[in-house]
């Protein structure tokens, strides 16, 4: 595991474990011991894509890079029910034009109604593949989509935040 998983990781586990304290505290806040570095300030849903990115970096370390987008996709849907993650994978979503449906595409997951994650398996992301997202989640009204492209040696290195 690379330094950047790792921390990542530590992270993860550090925001679940505040998380299930928080419940059995009846929802009172605790003060968290995590250091600024380790949390991301001010990204947009920034735990819920922390918890996906984890998911993602598991799915990547079993299965390494080289397999077809549907073998990611089966088993990162596989590792988000593990997580308890709410998604819903191959979504069906309608273009409209000027009132009228003109057309449908399929995302690859989306997470808690709040993320849509395009899944790739390309030697780097494209503009094209940014644009593609970016009508996904104009067409959806949501206001952030990861991609996630698994061709890479360290997942970290294949993931682009983007907003309509």
């Amino acid at each position: 595991m690379t330094e950047i998983e790792s921390k990542l990781l530590q992270s993860l586990r550090a925001s679940n474990l505040r998380d299930q304290h928080s419940d059995r505290a009846n929802d009172q806040p605790t003060t968290s011991t995590r250091s600024p570095a380790s949390k991301p300030l001010g990204l947009l849903y920034g735990d819920l894509t922390d918890a996906i990115i984890g998911a993602a970096i598991q799915v990547h370390r079993w299965l390494g890079p080289g397999q077809l987008e549907s073998t990611y996709q089966r088993a990162l849907a596989k590792e988000l029910a593990f997580c308890g993650v709410r998604h819903r994978a191959q979504v069906p979503v309608t273009s409209w034009y000027r009132d009228e449906a003109v057309g449908e595409f399929f995302a690859d997951f989306i997470v808690e109604d709040k993320v849509i994650l395009e899944l790739k398996v390309v030697s780097r992301i494209l503009p094209v593949h940014r644009a593609q997202l970016v009508s996904y989640l104009r067409a959806t009204d949501l206001r952030l989509g990861l991609i996630l492209n698994f061709q890479v040696p360290i997942l970290t290195m294949g993931i682009k935040r983007v907003s309509p």
